[in-house]
């Protein structure tokens, strides 16, 4: 029989198994458990193999004896082995995927009209649905769900003359006429002046545009032609010019056919006036009137039709509103509480969808993958502890029970370890390694850099040797004779722990019995990359760290799917970091500090934002200012250059030599951000500090303070905005990276975040993290206690059709 076909011919009998609740399912010759027996000898047997085959033979031995939990168990291991056997890198994954793959077949709707050509919405056709595909929209359902990015109150008219300052408000008027000049000195712009008067007094608009300045103009007479009727939206602002108010951030429209203007003077409200109007991102070849006459056409025609996928009952508990009177309120509210409600439900939706994804996937996975349960000993961990020269923190404590718990059940493990800089998260992780090899399993330690990985082996060695335990070292620049040897030991279990990076997946690697494996800032790793680590051993447990402080509200809408324990504590007696903020001549003071520290035996990083100087943008760049450091400010220390575009060799060549003191000065980009452990390091300089996000600045700053030694931390910075100042004002005082991570969501958005983010996310297109935090908290809540209730959703058969729909439409987010 060729492997394909037994392969198959094993997961049709698992399928048949399960259906009939695990009854060990009588067939024409064999009970279900002799099938398997019989059917796992003709398997081509094989020394790599042969771990696995007797496991299996191991379980159908006792299966008839089994009660129904530990049989659906032991299906779910058998599928974890099988997949071993097939040798795939995606493993449990892979099938998780496959299965739900296949549910998706199974729950195909037919002819669900959200999927028909856009072209077909009446007032549309072939010509503009061109146009609507250059922004995304090819279907009904993509013409519903382009959401306005704002809504303009053309409801209420202030005149001219009531206009004040910093007000937002809306002028009716009529346009006078258009001017345009170019500044003297400056042929390339051009000021583009609208004059617009109402019954009460006149303003002037500006605008600054590149390019010719007959051309220009024309296509402004075009766009606001004298005498045409016009509503303007915006802030009121003083112009200092015309010496009379005029409106800033204006948003306009010109009121060009009767309806527009017949609906300002009656009760009627119309779809560009007189109401809260939608304004819509838009692409060259498409118009604001076009676009809300053609989603209100669509609402109008197909709202009937839109099956909420929520129960009513949960509907009438959480007061949302139907999902296609949410559309449409949405898109044309009656008033903002109109359009708050919609919003409401729309973000619920959005958030619902994505935990309900996640958690149905992490349902699956524990549907079809067993874990290893490890019973608690303590004959390392006890000794472990005593040797340490400290006590655990609180939140160590707090988070090693977290993860003890996990170990203790035979379901997969599903955690994430959060950690500031400094707080511990090596300790914790190797207890847990600790509770591996107290079982006679191996343990594995991954991280992304060979720098972090060998810092990471120093400690490991320190601690492990001690308990009589080894630990091995794998990193891509090793001599092939040490490498060999490591490897050797690794396979015969005479080494316990492996430590390294990529190295430790690459062919050739084999455990003796991997148990449990660690991966240090997981998100720089990709999932085959971690898939292929689990395959390393028979099914290991997973526990990822990383160092990167992300909100809570992120942290669910990423890694809803994980459990998140959270070290949010500092050991005592770590001294805070002294940041300040220098502009200007306050560079001399910050150089004349570096070099008292430098003279006392220290060492400095300098960072810059880019590598080379940019001729857009006026940065100091890394290379160039590596000379100034090196020849002008610093002549009689060490200077050395660490940047992204250098080669791998190249860059560790040079961070050990800084580890080792043979460098005094370090000049880099970021990518000395994670991972680089250098006690003697006291002063960080961040160029540019306004170009950094406050999530960045506070791993940059991590680099020091790692020793007995008072830290500085010094961000360089000159012409800052509003915003950049009160950025920088919250990072110089605080030094709680969760606070910053708070802050810097609040600030910027999620986009500082999206390199911690899952491949395959789909993008919240709706939802404020900042501001929508209860509505996630709610949201998740939810999806949970129906998961928990109903796994597979086979009594929310609507709900897993539109969860079907969702993965479809984010294939990456079910490859994740």
């Amino acid at each position: 029989m060729e492997r394909g076909q037994w392969f198959n011919l094993a997961e049709r009998s698992l399928i048949a198994e399960e259906k009939q609740q695990f009854c060990n399912l009588k067939g024409r010759k064999f009970f279900f458990a002799d099938f398997m027996l019989q059917h796992l000898r003709g398997f081509p047997p094989s020394p790599e193999h042969s771990k696995v085959l007797a496991r299996l033979q191991n379980i159908y031995n006792l299966y008839p004896l089994a009660s129904v939990a530990e049989r659906r168990a032991y299906i779910g291991e058998t599928r974890t082995l099988l997949e071993h056997l097939r040798g795939q890198s995606g493993g449990v994954a892979e099938v998780v995927r496959q299965r739900i793959r296949q549910e998706m077949a199974n729950h195909e709707p037919q002819g669900d009209w959200r999927d028909n050509p856009v072209q077909f919405v009446k007032g549309v056709g072939p010509k503009m649905a061109e146009q609507l595909a250059r922004v995304e929209i090819q279907t009904i359902g993509d013409l519903l769900h382009y959401y306005p990015r704002k809504h303009l109150d053309y409801s209420q008219c202030t005149r001219i003359r009531d206009l004040k300052v910093g007000e937002t408000a809306t002028v009716m008027g009529y346009i006078v006429g258009t001017s345009s000049y170019t500044p003297p000195g400056k042929e390339s712009l051009t000021i583009i002046k609208i004059n617009v008067r109402d019954s009460s007094g006149q303003l002037t608009l500006s605008w600054f545009a590149k390019g010719g300045n007959k051309y220009l103009r024309g296509q402004y007479e075009k766009r606001f032609p004298a005498g045409a009727q016009i509503l303007l939206s915006g802030i009121g602002k003083w112009d200092k010019y015309s010496k009379r108010m005029t409106l800033d951030r204006v948003e306009s429209e010109v009121l060009g056919d009767l309806e527009d203007l017949e609906s300002l003077g009656s009760t009627r409200k119309n779809l560009h006036a007189g109401r809260l109007v939608p304004v819509y991102p838009l692409s060259e070849g498409l118009n604001l009137k076009f676009l809300r006459r053609a989603i209100h056409a669509a609402l109008s025609t197909y709202e009937s039709k839109i099956n909420d996928p929520f129960p009513a009952a949960l509907r009438a508990r959480l007061a949302l509103m139907p999902l296609g009177e949410a559309l449409y309120a949405f898109h044309f509210p009656e008033n903002g509480e109109h359009l708050a409600q919609a919003r409401r439900r729309l973000v619920f939706q959005e958030l619902f969808m994505t935990q309900l994804g996640l958690g149905y996937k992490r349902k699956q996975r524990e549907r079809y993958e067993t874990g290893i349960a490890f019973a608690r000993t303590g004959h390392l961990r006890d000794p472990f502890l005593a040797q340490l020269p400290f006590a655990l923190t609180a939140a160590q404590q707090r988070v090693y029970e977290e993860i003890m718990r996990d170990l203790d059940r035979p379901e997969p493990m599903s955690r994430l370890v959060q950690g500031d800089v400094g707080s511990g998260k090596t300790v914790v992780a190797v207890l847990a390694l600790l509770r591996a090899v107290e079982n006679g399993y191996q343990g594995a330690l991954m991280a992304p850099t060979e720098i972090l990985a060998e810092q990471h082996y120093q400690k490991l060695f320190d601690w492990l040797y001690a308990l009589g335990l080894r630990t091995e070292l794998l990193i891509g620049g090793q001599g092939a004779k040490t490498r060999r040897e490591a490897l050797a030991r690794l396979a015969s279990g005479e080494a316990q722990v492996a430590v390294g990076t990529h190295a430790l997946i690459q062919q050739g690697v084999t455990f003796h019995k991997l148990g449990l494996a660690v991966i240090d800032e997981q998100h720089r790793f990709g999932v085959k990359q971690r898939a292929e680590l689990k395959r390393k051993g028979l099914n290991p447990e997973i526990l990822t760290m990383t160092a990167t402080p992300i909100p809570r509200t992120l942290a669910l809408s990423l890694y809803g799917d994980l459990d998140v324990s959270l070290i949010d504590e500092l050991p005592p007696g770590r001294k805070p970091i002294a940041t300040e903020l220098a502009k200007g001549r306050q560079r001399e003071q910050v150089w004349q500090w570096m070099r008292q520290e430098l003279e006392a035996g220290r060492q400095c990083y300098v960072v810059f934002p880019l590598v080379e100087e940019s001729e857009k943008m006026d940065l100091k760049a890394a290379t160039v200012e590596f000379e100034h450091y090196r020849t002008v400010l610093f002549p009689q220390f060490r200077v050395g250059l660490l940047h992204g575009k250098m080669k791998g060799s190249e860059k560790d060549q040079v961070m050990r030599a800084f580890v080792r003191h043979e460098l005094d000065i370090l000049v880099a980009t970021t990518v000395i951000e994670v991972g680089v452990d250098v006690p003697n390091a006291s002063v960080m300089v961040i160029e540019h500090a306004e170009r950094f996000g406050l999530a960045q600045l506070h791993q940059l700053r991590g680099r020091v303070g790692r020793g007995a030694d008072k830290a500085y931390c010094f961000l360089l910075a000159d012409k800052l905005s509003e915003l950049a100042q009160e950025r920088l004002k919250i990072f110089t005082q605080t030094t709680n990276g969760f606070v910053i991570a708070e802050q810097d969501l609040r600030l910027r958005g999620p986009g500082e975040f999206l390199g911690t983010r899952q491949s395959g996310m789909p993008d919240l297109v709706l939802t404020n993290l900042s501001e929508d935090t209860a509505l996630l908290e709610l949201a998740r809540e939810e999806a949970l206690n129906l998961l928990n209730s109903d796994p597979a959703l086979t009594k929310h058969l609507l709900l897993k059709q539109e969860l079907f729909r969702f993965f479809r439409r984010h294939m990456g987010f079910l490859e994740a």
